[in-house]
């Protein structure tokens, strides 16, 4: 089936417009896609703004059960957007639980005057409980192109279902977790498709038509739920872009706490120091078998390194230039598969470890390692997966805010090994057969930095052959994209070796809407001004002649 005929298949659409000529100012035809560039319902739809503050939102505007909602307030702004003026609706909206102890969805809507009659919806991250920057860029989004808003999309986004405690670090407050629907409406990825049908709803009372092409964009949680619409919701969106994703959250989540028990050891966390001395002594070991020594590791599948060359004399800690010997049990753990003995519902069995490359970048303590070990009460300071792993041990597996996560242990979880297994049901987001989403035009973008220290680069590897072997190598090829970003980390945290920036939403349009798959596409580093080719997985691009800066001067390689 061809992109157009797939996508004219889809049941939200309508007849594909043929022939029309658009009157400034014309009323659209519904599901219509627009005949011209410019738009005719957009000076229409910021009249109508004001109009949109208390509309009520029927619970028969979602397929899934809610009580309604309401509009809580509609204004039109004007501000800078990617360095774009940009004129818009900005909507707030609360979706209301059916369940009266749950909390709401939160959500906004950006309604641009220029229309380019698509929308776009992004995805959260972390434990979420704040609605995304609808003005904002895409996971690994290019710094030289207009945001989606510039671009004329119209964006949404929500919180999930449920609203952070300001008094906690930013995404790592999972106290949601004690209601189930709340619960559901986060890690089964419910509130998306509220969030999507509503939001849909709003659209057509602002603009007078529907959207010609329906995107989502999310990183890291926000990736897990670009996987989730793409599984659950097949023809809910046109053109998915997934990045870094957390799709087996719960197999993660045992990893994590494994890795939190084995650093609050006595004298196993390296600290800051040495964490320097190992991810540069990593560096010095691989970086120039790629060709190139740039500081970049493209081949960390290749990267042979044991930080055992770093033991301290007899093992025993004696400073910043070396690694004692729970150290290095430590590094070798957070690099290791961990598998559990035990069935859990989802099927999972294991979480594949970091390289390490991932969490010893000193640049990028908290994400990693953190500056502090864990402890009970965990400590700010330690690694983001630690606290996130003691959030979820207090409200999303013992519903005890005051349970100590350090006494949970993943391997022999004892009485709670049932409530891990129910909980994987919604966690682990594993279904590979995509075939659905490829029948109805869909295509995916999925991307991942190779030095990510928060969501390993191998749980997405191991995905996409999932999802290889599911549907057939030439199906995957024909909806799907896979590329590994040499030095990249998570959501180009901090000082990344390799800063990514490549203009996916681009690609994805041209793939969707003219059946143009990526073709050699390349990747800059916007933090050194280079670039390399975007090598699909399992290649990666190897040096071979020319400006060490230039991606021309690589090629893809196994």
């Amino acid at each position: 089936m061809s992109s157009t005929s797939a996508r004219g298949a889809r049941t939200r659409r309508v007849a594909v417009l043929t022939s029309m000529v658009l009157l400034a100012g014309a009323t659209q035809v519904l599901g219509a896609r627009a005949a011209t560039s410019g738009t005719a319902s957009g000076p229409s739809a910021m009249a109508r703004c004001a109009a949109l503050d208390g509309t009520r939102i029927p619970a028969s505007a979602m397929t899934l059960p809610t009580t309604g909602g309401r509009v809580t307030s509609a204004s039109v702004v004007t501000g800078a957007v990617s360095g774009t003026t940009v004129e818009y609706c900005r909507v707030e909206a609360d979706l209301h639980p059916v369940d009266p102890s749950a909390p709401d969805i939160r959500m906004r809507l950006a309604l641009p005057r220029d229309w380019n009659r698509k929308a776009l919806m992004f995805g959260g991250g972390g434990y979420n409980g704040t609605v995304p920057d609808v003005t904002g860029n895409v996971p690994f989004g290019p710094t030289d192109r207009p945001a989606p808003l510039a671009r004329g999309y119209a964006t949404f986004a929500s919180d999930s279902g449920h609203r952070q405690n300001p008094a906690a670090p930013p995404s790592l407050d999972g106290s949601f977790g004690v209601n189930d629907e709340a619960l559901r409406n986060f890690s089964a990825g419910d509130a998306l498709k509220k969030t999507r049908d509503a939001s849909l709803f709003l659209l057509h009372r602002a603009y007078r038509a529907e959207p010609a092409e329906v995107y989502f964009a999310g990183g890291s949680t926000g990736g897990r739920e670009a996987l989730v619409v793409t599984q659950r919701w097949p023809k809910a969106f046109d053109g998915v872009i997934s990045g870094y994703p957390a799709w087996n959250n719960l197999a993660e989540a045992l990893d994590l706490g494994h890795l939190t028990r084995v650093l609050s050891r006595p004298g196993a966390f390296p600290g800051v120091e040495k964490q320097t001395l190992l991810y540069e002594s990593v560096v010095h070991a691989c970086d120039g078998r790629d060709g190139a020594e740039d500081g970049v590791v493209s081949d960390p599948d290749g990267c042979r390194f044991d930080p055992v060359t770093l033991r301290c004399p007899r093992g025993a800690d004696s400073g910043p230039t070396c690694l004692s010997d729970p150290q290095i049990k430590a590094v070798r753990a957070m690099s290791s598969p961990f598998r559990w003995g035990y069935r859990v519902a989802s099927g999972e069995s294991q979480y594949p470890g970091f390289p390490f490359l991932s969490g010893a970048d000193m640049r990028t303590p908290f994400l990693g390692f953190g500056t502090t070990a864990p402890a009970d009460p965990m400590p700010v300071t330690s690694g983001y997966g630690m606290q996130y792993w003691d959030q979820w041990v207090k409200y999303f597996l013992t519903r005890d805010p005051g349970h100590n996560s350090l006494d949970i242990d993943p391997r022999h979880p004892g009485k709670w090994r049932a409530r891990i297994s129910e909980l994987s049901t919604v966690q682990d987001r594993n279904n590979a057969d995509l075939r659905p989403f490829a029948r109805a035009g869909g295509k995916l973008l999925l991307l991942h930095g190779a030095a990510d220290e928060l969501v390993s680069p191998r749980s997405t590897n191991d995905y996409y052959e999932r999802v290889r072997a599911r549907v057939g190598a030439r199906t995957a090829h024909d909806f799907l994209r896979y590329y590994v970003v040499p030095g990249a980390n998570h959501a180009n945290f901090g000082s990344p070796a390799f800063a990514a920036s490549w203009d996916s939403l681009t690609a994805l349009e041209q793939w969707v809407e003219k059946g143009r798959a990526p073709a050699n596409p390349v990747v800059t580093d916007a933090a050194h001004a280079r670039t390399r080719p975007l090598c699909e997985y399992p290649e990666w691009p190897r040096y071979r002649t020319g400006d060490p800066d230039s991606a021309t001067s690589f090629v893809c390689t196994r």
